[in-house]
C-alpha cells in the first residue's frame, strides 16, 4: 500500500497565534543561554523527525560568523507549500506563523514518530527571531519566504528549479527578547549534533563553525548508535566498568502492539551515584519521566531477581533500590507515538503508561542477559553488597551531618514561626495560617515534632500586579520565603526546601479562598517549582459542623452541608448545625481532628496537568492582571454558571 503523500492538507491548525513575545519563558523555558538555544534545537528537531521517519539522511547546522545566527538544513521532504483554502495562506506560512499547527498531529499519517508533536517550535522560533529566512526544495523547484518576529516581510515566491528535496532554515534570535549579548556555543551545539548522531545510526550530522577562521567543519556519523556511545560516557565519567573485563547489556526491541521502540544500553561501574541519559524520540529529557521510571524499575525487579532466583541475598544487610541501580551508566533511547511532556521545553516524559511498558520490554531481557552471563551478574550482585554495606556503615554520620546542616538553616527565621522540632524535610509540614487567632488554634492542635505553623498578620500583596521591589517589601510574603528557606525566583533550590509539604490553611470562606489565590498565584509566578515537585497543598477545614443524633458530621461548603444531611438524616430527625465564622472558632482538638492530623484530614495537593501551563498561565493573568476588561470579559460569559455570589 502506498504512503499517504505529505501535503497541505495535512497541516492542522488548534488554535491561533498567541502573543508568545510577551512570555517567552512558556514557550522556551527562560530567555538565557538555555533559551537561546531552544531555538536551535527546535529547528533541529523538526529536521531529525523527518529522519526519525526514514525521509531524510542528512541535517547539517551552521552556526554563522557573527556568532547570533545559524542555518539548519535537511535532505527530508521539505515543508508542503500548497495554499490551504481555509487560511489563504500557503501551508509553509501557516506552520511559520501560527501556534499548533502542523502534520504531527494525527498518529501514523505524515509522521510515525516524532520529537515535535506540540506543533509550536516553527511558529516559536519565528516570533522571537530578528529575521527568518525558509526555503523548501520540492518537485524540482525551490521556495522562500522571509520573517521577522512572526510577521511575514517577503512573500511566498518561486526561486527556480533544484535537485532533491528538504528544507533550510536561517534565523537570528532577537536581540529585543535575549538582551543582545548571548551568541550561540559551538561546542555545545556539537554536542547536541553528536548526541543525535548516536541516537540514530548512519545518520549524517554535519556541523560548520564560522566562527573560526578559516570555518570548522565537523562530520558526526556513528553506525553503531548507542552501543558505541556508552563506553564513551564511561569513560568521560573516570569510573572503571564493573566487571573491569567490560561486558554491556544492549537491548533494541519496537513493540507492534503498544508501538513503543525501546533501545538501551546499560552498564554498572565503580561510581557511587547512577547516570541516565534518556530520550524520547530523540529529543533528550534531562528530567526523566516515565520512561526513566520504567528502567529504574526493571533495573531493579531483575537485579533482586536473579539475586533471590540464586540465592544470593547477603546476611545482615538488606538491599536497597538506591544500593542497586547505584554505579549504573545507561543510555536509554524511546520512541513513542504520541509523546506527553511535561512542558514545552520537552525535559520530562508524562505518558502514565510507558513505565509499564518500558519495565515489561526490558525486565526480562536483562534478567536473561545476567542468567546468562554468570560472571558479570555475580560482579553486579558483588558491587551491589559492598554498596549496601557501605552505606550501612555510614549511615550514623551521615545522620548527624543532617542534623548539623538543618540546625544551620533556623538562622534569620520569622519570629513569629511556630517551629517543628524535627529537621527532616520529609516529614515536616508547614502550615501557612490566616491570622493571629486562627494561628493560635492551629499551634496547639498541631503535631509539635513535625508540624510548623506560620501565621500571616497583613495583607497578602497580588504578585501579578506588584513588580520585584514591591515583593522583597511586602513583609508577609519574605516571611513565607524565609520560613522555606529554599530561596525564590531563579535562585529557588529544592534541596534547600525545610518542608516537604506546605499547606494554605485558611477559613472556608470567600475571604480565605480570596488569600489562598493570591498565594497560589505568589507561588505560581516567583516559586513555580514547588508546585511542580508537588510541595503544595490547600488545607481543607470545614464551615459546618452537622450534628445528627449522636452522630457529628462536617462539612466543606454548602452543597457539601445539603448532600450530608440528604445522605444520613433518619426520619425526623432535626440536624444540628454550627457555622464556624473562622478557624480561630474552633478549639484546638477539632481543628487537628479535621485539617491537621495526616490520618484524618483532607488535603488538595496543588498542580498544574500536563499541557494546562499555558491556560493557567492565561487564567492568572485574566483573574489577577491589571486588565480589568480580562475579568469583566471571564465573568459575564460565565455569569450563567454562578448560582450564589458571595461577597
Amino acid at each position: 500500500m502506498a504512503a499517504k503523500k505529505y501535503g497541505g492538507d495535512e497541516i492542522q491548525v488548534l488554535e491561533g497565534l498567541e502573543p508568545v513575545r510577551k512570555r517567552p519563558g512558556m514557550y522556551i523555558g527562560g530567555t538565557g543561554k538555555d533559551g537561546y538555544h531552544h531555538l536551535l534545537w527546535e529547528i533541529v528537531d523538526n529536521s531529525i523527525d523527518e529522519a526519525i521517519n526514514q525521509h531524510a539522511t542528512k541535517v547539517e547546522v551552521t552556526m554563522h560568523a557573527d556568532g547570533k545566527s545559524a542555518t539548519v538544513e535537511d535532505n527530508g521532504r521539505g515543508i508542503p507549500i500548497e495554499m490551504m483554502p481555509k487560511f489563504k495562506k500557503t501551508a509553509l506560512e501557516v506552520v511559520f506563523t501560527t501556534l499548533h499547527s502542523g502534520g504531527k498531529f494525527e498518529r501514523g499519517q505524515s509522521y510515525a514518530v516524532s520529537g515535535g508533536l506540540h506543533g509550536v517550535g516553527s511558529a516559536v522560533v519565528n516570533a522571537l527571531s530578528s529575521e527568518l529566512v525558509v526555503q523548501v526544495k520540492r518537485d524540482g523547484q525551490r521556495y522562500e519566504m522571509r520573517f521577522a518576529r512572526g510577521e511575514v516581510t517577503a512573500k511566498f515566491k518561486n526561486l527556480g528549479g533544484a535537485r532533491g528535496t528538504g528544507t533550510l532554515v536561517r534565523f537570528h534570535p532577537d536581540d529585543e527578547v535575549f538582551g543582545g549579548k548571548l551568541r550561540f556555543d559551538a561546542e555545545l551545539i556539537a554536542e547536541r549534533l553528536e548526541t543525535k548522531s548516536y541516537l540514530h545510526h548512519g545518520l549524517e550530522m554535519i556541523f560548520i563553525d564560522e566562527t573560526q577562521s578559516p570555518p570548522v567543519t565537523h562530520r558526526f556519523v556513528h553506525d553503531k548508535g548507542i552501543a558505541e556511545w556508552l563506553p564513551a560516557l564511561v569513560s568521560t565519567r573516570g569510573k572503571l566498568p564493573v566487571p573491569s573485563t567490560g561486558g554491556v547489556f544492549y537491548f533494541e526491541k519496537r513493540d507492534p502492539d503498544a508501538q513503543l521502540g525501546v533501545e538501551l544500553a546499560l552498564v554498572w561501574t565503580e561510581a557511587t551515584d547512577d547516570l541516565i541519559r534518556s530520550h524520547v524520540n530523540s529529543v533528550p529529557t534531562p528530567d526523566g519521566g516515565t520512561h526513566d521510571q520504567g528502567l529504574r524499575a526493571a533495573i531493579l525487579k531483575a537485579v533482586r531477581n536473579y539475586i533471590s532466583t540464586h540465592n544470593l541475598d547477603p546476611k545482615g544487610v538488606t538491599l536497597t533500590a538506591e544500593d542497586i541501580r547505584e554505579g549504573v551508566v545507561a543510555i536509554l533511547s524511546t520512541y513513542v507515538h504520541d509523546p506527553q511532556f511535561q512542558s514545552q521545553t520537552k525535559n520530562r516524559l508524562n505518558n502514565p503508561e510507558v513505565a509499564a511498558l518500558v519495565e515489561g520490554l526490558v525486565r526480562p531481557a536483562l534478567e536473561n542477559y545476567l542468567n546468562g552471563n554468570p560472571n558479570w551478574a555475580q560482579a553486579v550482585v558483588a558491587r551491589t553488597i559492598i554498596a549496601a554495606r557501605a552505606r550501612e556503615a555510614s549511615r550514623a554520620a551521615a545522620q548527624a551531618v543532617t542534623r548539623k546542616t538543618a540546625v544551620s538553616h533556623r538562622l534569620n527565621l520569622p519570629g513569629k514561626l511556630a517551629d517543628c522540632a524535627s529537621t527532616d524535610p520529609e516529614e515536616s509540614e508547614l502550615f501557612i495560617v490566616e491570622g493571629d487567632s486562627a494561628g493560635g488554634s492551629a499551634k496547639q492542635g498541631r503535631e509539635r515534632r513535625t508540624q510548623a505553623i506560620l501565621p500571616l498578620r497583613g495583607k497578602v500583596l497580588n504578585a501579578e500586579q506588584a513588580n520585584t521591589q514591591k515583593l522583597l517589601a511586602n513583609k508577609e510574603l519574605q516571611d513565607i520565603v524565609s520560613a522555606l528557606g529554599c530561596g525564590m525566583g531563579d535562585q529557588l533550590d529544592l534541596s534547600k526546601l525545610r518542608y516537604g509539604k506546605i499547606f494554605l490553611l485558611m477559613d472556608a470562606d470567600a475571604d480565605g479562598h480570596h488569600i489562598s489565590t493570591l498565594l497560589l498565584t505568589f507561588f505560581f509566578r516567583h516559586m513555580k517549582k514547588l508546585i511542580d515537585a508537588g510541595h503544595i497543598y490547600l488545607a481543607q477545614p470545614p464551615l459546618y459542623r452537622i450534628d445528627l443524633g449522636k452522630e457529628t458530621y462536617w462539612a466543606l461548603d454548602d452543597l457539601h452541608k445539603e448532600r450530608l444531611i440528604k445522605q444520613h438524616q433518619k426520619g425526623n430527625t432535626k440536624p444540628s448545625i454550627t457555622r464556624f465564622k473562622g478557624l480561630g472558632e474552633m478549639n484546638p482538638d477539632t481543628l487537628k481532628m479535621t485539617t491537621l492530623d495526616p490520618r484524618t484530614r483532607a488535603a488538595l495537593r496543588v498542580r498544574v496537568p500536563p499541557g494546562e501551563e499555558l491556560a493557567t498561565d492565561n487564567m492568572i493573568s485574566e483573574l489577577m492582571g491589571k486588565d480589568v476588561g480580562a475579568r469583566f470579559r471571564l465573568i459575564t460569559e460565565n455569569a450563567h454558571e454562578i448560582d450564589e455570589l458571595d461577597v
